[in-house]
């Protein structure tokens, strides 16, 4: 255990009240909730932590618990609405500690399930995305109320979420009654001496980016800045803001969206569209360094067919030289008589231009299938631009194997002193599972033959597109019918029509040409060639790899490493993936275990391999070591499983730097080696860099913060929590009318509510409690909020109304509820803050549409009559409108509200006001039958008393009362064929 985890537990511990923890991102709070866990005893009573969103954050805490303290049995359980009432009251009284929903506790507190009496304190871990009407909120100041003794400790390990909003740090502290808050940056003294007393060795190596990676970094940014610039001149967003750096991190949008959500319905298209293509060059600037230049293309090639007609950076002047150089890293044309095809001549404003050949002769051996002559006279040749880290890798591993092996021949006992000192395990972490893949591909067999696969998949799925598009264009007039529009084709601007006849057209007849000759190839080889389009499905969710280039001088601490040699011996690759492939079966297991195991990992098997590896790889010139991927994404104590010796950061993630530096302070024993692969005068560095300052500029503002908070407290000592001063405002009695009993305060009856369980996940119960309103947590059949006898709610917020009107459930919803209620109430429910609009004025059209949100509803109020509409701009809004509506009403009765719409043994349904006038049973046997529709049952029900004369009535009788002959004839049929007769 870290020194300063001991600390933080020290602080923590003196106030008896509890406090907010905010850690460095990367800092192990895992590790620190753990510590936490095993020093609570049972005799102090239940320990409750409130269940984090992300689930690798709760299966780091069981891995830290079985590590740090093996003998620690006590494993939290995991408490949720599956466990019966009585068996979550004995786990409440048992003093142990357990994982919790927070909807669950809620309800249990309402209800009275929970002991509080019992319960030593509850513990948060996601304290950053805490608000006043958050369901944690609401858990702490009932929970507060009942027992004022227990602690509540709050941690995040986000500090720069702590700071979005004006005084985040202030009000989460109120919502949580606590006073104290713990402040620990990496800055920090006790954290910064001890992860730099011993320090790993640090290797730092900047790769240079190939040239046409430059250029398409430098387009994106240049098109980045323009949008930036649109979006300065729409006034409409805080200028300080709209940075290039800002917008390299994904906040930025929530930055933008934030200050752009009250006023979307006034905003123009282009300026949402601005918002989204900032989002899109993000995107674009993070896959260049990450994913390889096939897949980068085949990216482009999507944002070129969904966005082209949309978007506003794709007319941006720089735009078009990202196009260009990302299929320069990929292939270029080459006339058959040998002359290049100079795409980029300089100072022409036309994009697709041919220009005169540069005259040199095209001497290098191309395969049969790197090139395919047409009848144009261009021939395509690859390229295929190598990630200029792939090959850097491959070297860094080289030279980890050289040391390892120049270590074993100064002794074996390396080996047998024990897995303490140095293991042999080499690292490798990525940002995600599919740069994990392909770069086990690479490791395993050669780079050539990565790019060569994901340049098959490129071309088959031209193909595959192509077939697509002409199976559709068959069956069309050759004549146009108009715009094109109405035959589902995007119309062709004319820009698009010229440049048909331009290299454009013929560079796609040579990507299609060459894309055949594949096809053709790989449908004689069916048993290997086959499968290989699914693969290339892989990629189709995340279709963004990127790759560099082959030349690459490298920088290792200041010394130039021969890396300039542009050629490697042909028969050192071979032999290297020649060996590889016998090692390959032993990686792959290694790579899943690295990636997918948090628990129950068998480290040892791991270790082991590393035993057969060297020795099969010794027959080559230059052997590598084994090495264990992991993707940053799966976010597990991978440093702890396989206690690595050396790790490659192949893409640089703060918060992971942070870890390596705990690992290594808590095994200070260990030799620890680590590589940074950057690249040079990249977005990565600076993106890398940004995050350190924006991490620090966050603590600095929160220690601001809190030299100048103010927490109220009582006499007491405990905090009063957020709306202490407003409601000790109202209750004074300053303002009162003294003629009525000499100024004496009315006692207010208790309102009450009744709120289906399922609505806890909401923020309107806890917003209603803050009212003053007593919930009732039950599960209601008919409606989410029963305000009284006579009115029911179904609250429904904006997505949810969209999905419902899709779904259908709605119609149905209301249909129950006007069954069973006599006001029956929909609650169309807005976000604070967030335009108080269903849609622009602009996306209001004239006609009435099936589609329309606002047809919908009519045609819904227009079926049901009595139904009431009520909008409610705010949560608190809605509060405000309840309490008006429950006025003058009796309050409603808990039990009467749950058998509502529950028939009993005998299948009757109580308070039916369909049944006073109907059979429903009857009914609901009519509607199932064939022919009987939504739109004819009531005309039948009116045309006959009951089933057993609509059985007599003849076809044509029928046919009058459903509207058709065909819906009469099956109906009758129906009732008329025979039952088969058991002999």
């Amino acid at each position: 255990m870290v020194q300063f985890h001991e600390h933080i537990i020290t602080e923590l511990l003196e106030d008896s009240n509890g406090g907010l923890v905010v850690l460095s991102s990367g800092l192990s709070l895992s590790k620190l909730v753990s510590s936490l866990l095993i020093l609570h005893s049972s005799s102090e009573g239940t320990l409750l932590l409130l269940s984090p969103s992300s689930t690798s954050l709760k299966s780091k805490i069981t891995f830290h618990l079985k590590t740090l303290n093996p003998q620690f049995n006590q494993i939290p359980a995991e408490v949720t609405a599956d466990l019966p009432a009585h068996h979550r009251h004995a786990l409440y009284s048992s003093g142990n500690a357990f994982f919790i929903t927070p909807r669950i506790l809620i309800v249990d507190l309402l209800t009275n399930k929970l002991p509080t009496s019992k319960i030593a304190g509850i513990l948060l871990l996601n304290a950053h995305s805490l608000s006043e009407t958050s369901t944690e909120a609401f858990i702490v100041r009932i929970f507060r109320s009942l027992n004022r003794s227990a602690y509540v400790r709050a941690f995040s390990d986000k500090p720069h979420a702590m700071v979005s909003g004006f005084a985040k740090a202030e009000r989460t502290m109120k919502c949580l009654h606590v006073r104290k808050l713990h402040l620990w940056p990496r800055f920090q003294v006790y954290v910064s001496q001890e992860l730099e007393s011993g320090p790993p060795e640090v290797v730092d190596i900047r790769v240079p980016m190939s040239k046409y990676m430059v250029g398409i970094q430098k387009a994106i940014i240049e098109v980045m800045d323009a949008c930036l610039k649109e979006m300065r001149k729409t006034n409409k967003v805080d200028v300080e803001d709209l940075t290039v750096e800002n917008g390299l991190f994904k906040s930025f949008d929530e930055i933008v969206r934030r200050q752009l959500d009250p006023i979307w319905h006034t905003l123009g298209k282009k300026t949402k569209q601005l918002v989204s293509d900032l989002k899109t060059l993000r995107k674009l600037l993070d896959y260049l360094v990450r994913y390889d230049a096939v897949t980068y293309l085949k990216y482009l090639d999507t944002l070129r067919v969904s966005e082209s007609f949309r978007s506003v950076w794709i007319f941006a002047e720089a735009s078009y030289k990202i196009f260009d150089y990302a299929k320069k890293r990929v292939f270029h044309l080459v006339r058959s008589d040998g002359l290049k095809f100079n795409e980029l001549s300089k100072g022409v404003k036309n994009k697709k231009r041919k220009s005169k050949g540069d005259g040199k002769d095209i001497e290098e051996a191309v395969d049969g299938t790197s090139h395919s002559t047409l009848n144009s006279g261009l021939v395509l040749e690859e390229v295929l631009e190598e990630a200029p880290k792939w090959k850097v890798l491959r070297e860094v591993l080289e030279e980890v194997e050289e040391e390892r092996q120049k270590a074993g021949m100064l002794g074996e006992e390396i080996f047998t002193e024990g897995e303490d000192t140095d293991n042999g395990i080499v690292l490798v972490a990525c940002k995600d599972e599919m740069s994990c893949l392909q770069l086990e591909e690479c490791i395993t067999g050669s780079p050539e033959k990565v790019m060569r696969e994901e340049w098959k998949k490129y071309l088959l799925n031209k193909v595959q597109l192509r077939d697509i598009v002409n199976k559709k264009k068959k069956p069309k007039d050759p004549k146009p019918k108009g715009f094109g529009i109405l035959d589902g084709v995007t119309p062709i601007t004319p820009a698009q029509n010229a440049e048909t006849t331009s290299i454009s057209k013929q560079e796609h007849d040579a990507l299609l040409a060459a894309a055949s000759k594949l096809r053709n190839v790989s449908e004689n080889d069916n048993a290997k060639d086959a499968p290989q389009p699914n693969i290339g499905g892989q990629g189709s969710g995340k279709r963004k790899r990127k790759v560099g280039i082959r030349k690459v001088p490298v920088v290792l601490d200041g010394v130039g490493v021969q890396n300039n040699d542009k050629e490697e011996s042909v028969s050192d690759k071979i032999g290297m993936s020649d060996s590889k492939n016998e090692v390959n079966e032993d990686e792959t297991n290694t790579v899943s275990a690295g990636r997918f195991s948090s628990e129950g990992t068998s480290v040892e098997n791991i270790v082991l391999r590393k035993h057969s590896n060297p020795n099969v790889a010794a027959r080559t010139g230059k052997p590598l070591p084994p090495v264990h991927f992991y993707a940053l994404e799966s976010d597990q104590p991978i440093l702890d499983i396989l206690k690595p010796s050396i790790v490659i950061v192949y893409h640089p993630d703060m918060a992971f730097v942070r870890e390596i530096e705990v690992y290594k302070a808590e095994n200070s024993s260990k030799r620890l080696k680590v590589y940074f692969l950057f690249y040079e005068a990249s977005t990565e560095v600076q993106k890398f860099e940004a995050s350190i300052r924006r991490e620090n500029g966050a603590f600095e503002s929160l220690i601001r913060q809190k030299s100048m908070m103010m927490i109220p407290v009582d006499q007491s000592g405990h905090s009063l929590g957020l709306n202490s001063t407003l409601e000790s405002d109202l209750n004074t009695p300053q303002n009162s009318v003294t003629r009525k009993a000499g100024g004496r305060k009315e006692a207010d009856k208790e309102m009450q509510v009744i709120v289906d369980m399922r609505e806890f996940m909401s923020s309107l119960p806890n917003v209603l409690h803050q009212k003053g309103m007593r919930i009732i947590p039950v599960t209601l059949e008919v409606g989410d909020y029963i305000l009284s006898p006579l009115i029911c709610v179904e609250r429904k917020s904006i997505q949810d109304l969209f999905m419902s009107f899709t779904s259908g459930r709605l119609y149905h919803q209301v249909e129950t509820m006007v069954r069973y209620y006599r006001i029956p109430v929909l609650l169309i429910e807005f976000s604070q803050d967030k335009s108080f609009s269903f849609q622009s004025a602009s996306d209001i059209g004239d006609d009435v549409t099936p589609n329309s949100i606002i047809s919908k509803l009519s045609l819904l109020a227009l079926h049901f009559p009595r139904l009431r509409i009520i909008w409610s701009r705010s949560l608190h809004a809605t509060a405000e409108i309840f309490a008006s509506l429950k006025a003058n009403q009796d309050e409603p009765d808990e039990t009467k509200a749950i058998r509502v719409g529950v028939p009993s043994e005998e299948g009757i349904v109580e308070n039916d006001v369909r049944a006073e006038n109907y059979n429903t049973s009857a009914v609901e046997f009519l509607r199932r039958l064939p022919g009987v529709t939504d739109s004819n049952y009531r005309a039948i029900m009116d045309g006959c008393k009951s089933l057993a004369e609509l059985a007599l009535l003849p076809v044509e009788r029928l046919a009058e009362l459903m509207g058709g002959h065909k819906a009469a004839r099956t109906l009758r049929d129906f009732l008329d064929a025979k039952y088969p007769t058991l002999l």
